[in-house]
């Protein structure tokens, strides 16, 4: 810093004078004008230049009240060539007032820096830090892991955010109970495809709602999915179990010899076979395995009702199947009042134009 760069006369003694006193309100003054002096002439100085500026600064900066420095780095945080060590010292300051213009506007705090004051600092800190322009995976990693539900969603808003693998799944973690977060993540285009699956399925209804509202194709899509990696785990299951096999096998026996039957079927129901059960409706509706299984696991008994009617069954055998399915999931007394009601109005032929709408759909989805 040379007599050239000095606009203002005495400058040099004044700064000499400040370093060496403990009169805080004259540091103050003498850190206005040097920060005045960079500010004037910022980007033309050389990287000699402003590591003196960072040295002084940073000696000025020490032990002034925190208004002063408030107001020296809200002037620094939007300089693009601003002493970098000084604008660590900020960046670090305790008092949010401080820090936060730093943290959130300064092109020159490093990845290392931003990680530490995210790590140590106080969650105004991590709120700060996730409105900045960009965030890179190893700051958005803590931002989403440490930060409160504020911190969190602001980092999900973020457009220039960019997440991990870690940081992704746990945004998706956060967002199941949380409709606002939810709905952001699930409208980010650069969450993967099984991420947003996992969300989907993990999620209470009423964020499971709010996301079918929000975009209801992709909503469909995710359902797609999820019933085909259902119906995948529940095909590898059904090959790695002997005894599904064998009630497999002895289903299609009873076809060949024209015995499958709806006594049949509810001899299987009155054993409390459901492997037999699954694999004879399966058979005689031409459907997947998979379909039926799902039928009795899901927790409306619609599908059940459709496949009975298509197959002209009593409603006691049906009664039967819902009987097996509240087995499963607690169906409740009202839930089968309201299924016997469903039950008579739907009509056979009704349900059997159902079951072709199920094989399109499912053909469909197996053709994507």
């Amino acid at each position: 810093m040379n007599a050239q760069m000095d606009p203002h006369g005495g400058l040099i003694d004044q700064l000499e004078d400040a370093l060496g006193s403990k009169d805080l309100a004259r540091r103050a003054e003498v850190l206005r004008r040097v920060t005045d002096l960079f500010a004037l002439r910022s980007g033309a100085f050389s990287e000699d230049q402003v590591a003196l500026f960072d040295v002084v600064m940073s000696k000025l900066l020490e032990n002034i009240e925190s208004a002063a420095r408030a107001q020296f780095g809200g002037r620094l945080a939007k300089l693009p060539d601003a002493p970098r060590g000084v604008i660590r010292l900020l960046a670090q300051d305790d008092a949010i007032q401080v820090a936060g213009p730093v943290l959130t506007h300064s092109e020159r705090l490093d990845v290392e820096t931003l990680v530490d004051t995210a790590l140590t600092k106080s969650q105004d800190h991590l709120l700060a830090i996730s409105g900045r322009k960009m965030l890179v995976e190893e700051v958005t990693d803590v931002l989403v892991d440490r930060g409160n539900r504020a911190v969190v969603s602001a980092t999900a808003h973020n457009t220039g955010a960019k997440f991990s693998d870690f940081g992704v799944s746990t945004l998706v973690r956060k967002a199941r109970d949380d409709g606002d977060l939810a709905l952001c993540v699930w409208s980010r285009p650069d969450i993967p495809r099984q991420n947003l699956v996992k969300l989907f399925v993990d999620a209470s209804e009423v964020v499971k709602n709010q996301l079918v509202e929000a975009d209801p194709r992709r909503a469909e899509l995710i359902k797609s999915m999820v019933a085909q990696a259902t119906d995948d785990i529940q095909a590898k299951a059904r090959a790695g179990s002997n005894e599904f096999a064998r009630a497999a096998d002895e289903v299609r026996d009873l076809n060949a010899a024209g015995k499958l039957n709806e006594d049949r079927l509810i001899a299987f129901a009155d054993e409390g076979s459901f492997d037999k059960i699954v694999a004879a409706l399966a058979l005689m509706c031409d459907i997947p395995t998979g379909s039926v299984e799902r039928a009795f696991v899901q927790k409306q008994t619609e599908q059940i009702v459709v496949i009975a009617r298509a197959l002209d069954f009593s409603w006691a055998t049906t009664l039967k199947f819902l009987l097996l399915h509240a087995g499963v999931n607690g169906t409740s007394r009202q839930q089968l009042d309201v299924t016997f009601a469903n039950f008579f109005r739907l009509q056979p032929e009704t349900a059997r134009m159902a079951l072709k709408f199920y094989r399109m759909r499912e053909k469909a989805g197996r053709g994507r």
